[in-house]
């Protein structure tokens, strides 16, 4: 199944911050990847790092930059925007995600809708 180039979003300010930092990297072809892993007091917590293309990546394109998802964290994440915010606890890639149902204080860990307590609720 093909996944629609509009699953992931990448702000223009995403954008223009990712180039910059590939720019500055010495090791060629990389993009930004979102992964979500297991873990943190809600459940699931981002991972955004650079990396490779691997073979089964999903990848999605705006003004010339590239983010990675990989097919476990594509069920999470889709439908979500890659934005790039500067505020009180510093700067960085956020994932704005409609998935999420409920997240921690600390703000890095998060649960979906399928994770949640009432999904699994039976009557």
């Amino acid at each position: 199944m093909e996944t629609p180039e509009s699953a992931i979003k990448i702000s223009d300010v995403a954008a223009e911050k990712l180039k910059e930092l590939l720019a500055s990297q010495e090791e060629q072809d990389q993009a930004l990847r979102v992964a979500v892993r297991g873990g943190g007091c809600s459940g699931f917590q981002y991972a955004l790092a650079l990396d490779k293309r691997k073979e089964d990546d999903h990848v999605f394109e705006h003004n010339g930059v590239s983010v990675l998802v990989d097919k476990v964290s594509m069920q999470f994440v889709f439908g979500s925007e890659v934005d790039y915010v500067e505020g009180l606890q510093g700067a960085g890639f956020a994932v704005n995600n409609p998935n999420v149902v409920a997240a921690c204080g600390c703000g890095s860990s998060f649960q979906v809708k399928e994770d949640s307590p009432a999904a699994g609720a039976t009557a």
